[in-house]
C-alpha cells in the first residue's frame, strides 16, 4: 500500500505558509507531487523557445528562469523539511531568491535540461518524503524566521509550484 501524507494541521505552520498550503489542495501529498511533475513536464514541453523566454514586464522572470526557481525552492524546502525531520533545532535562514533566479542562465540553458534538472529534484523530493514517518512529519523548526513542520513543507512545495503555474496562465500566455 501506498504511503498517504495527508494535509498539516494550520497549527504546524507560520501563516505566511497558508496560501501555498491552500493551493496545494490536496491530501495525498506523494500522489500530488508525481502528479504535478507530470503535468509540469508536458506543459512546459509544450511551450515554444520564445514563450519559454517571455518577460511580460521589464525585470520580471522568464518562464524558464521560474522553472529554475521552483526547482531550486524545491531543494531548500526538501532541504529545511529533511534538517527537521532529523530533529535538527538550528534555524535555518532565508534565501535571495532574486539572486537566485539572476544567476541561474536559465535563459541560456534548453529546456530539456532544465526540466531533467526538475524532475531529479521533484524525485527526491517524494523519494524523502516516502521515507519519513508520522513522527518525522510532525516535527517543526524555524526557516527564514517562521515556524513550519515537515509536512508543511511537502505541502509548501506542490503550493509554491501552483502558485507559479498560476502567474504563467495569468500573465504570460495571455
Amino acid at each position: 500500500m501506498e504511503r498517504i501524507i495527508t494535509a498539516p494541521d494550520p497549527t504546524e505552520y507560520d501563516e505566511f505558509f497558508n496560501s501555498y498550503i491552500t493551493n496545494a489542495n490536496t491530501d495525498d501529498l506523494l500522489s500530488a507531487l508525481a502528479a504535478s511533475e507530470e503535468y509540469i513536464v508536458n506543459f512546459m514541453l509544450s511551450l515554444k523557445e520564445q514563450q519559454l523566454k517571455h518577460r511580460y514586464q521589464p525585470g520580471k522572470w522568464s518562464i524558464k528562469e521560474m522553472l529554475v526557481h521552483m526547482a531550486d525552492t524545491e531543494r531548500i524546502f526538501a532541504y529545511r523539511a529533511l534538517c527537521f525531520a532529523r530533529n535538527d533545532k538550528t534555524e535555518l535562514p532565508g534565501f535571495d531568491e532574486n539572486a537566485y533566479a539572476e544567476h541561474s542562465k536559465a535563459d541560456e540553458r534548453p529546456i530539456t535540461s532544465i526540466l531533467a534538472e526538475y524532475a531529479a529534484a521533484r524525485q527526491s523530493t517524494i523519494e524523502q518524503f516516502k521515507a519519513f514517518d508520522d513522527e518525522m512529519l510532525s516535527h517543526a523548526g524555524i526557516a527564514s524566521g517562521r515556524k513550519v513542520s515537515v509536512r508543511a513543507l511537502g505541502f509548501a512545495i506542490l503550493g509554491h509550484e501552483i502558485h507559479h503555474l498560476n502567474i504563467i496562465r495569468q500573465r504570460y500566455l495571455v
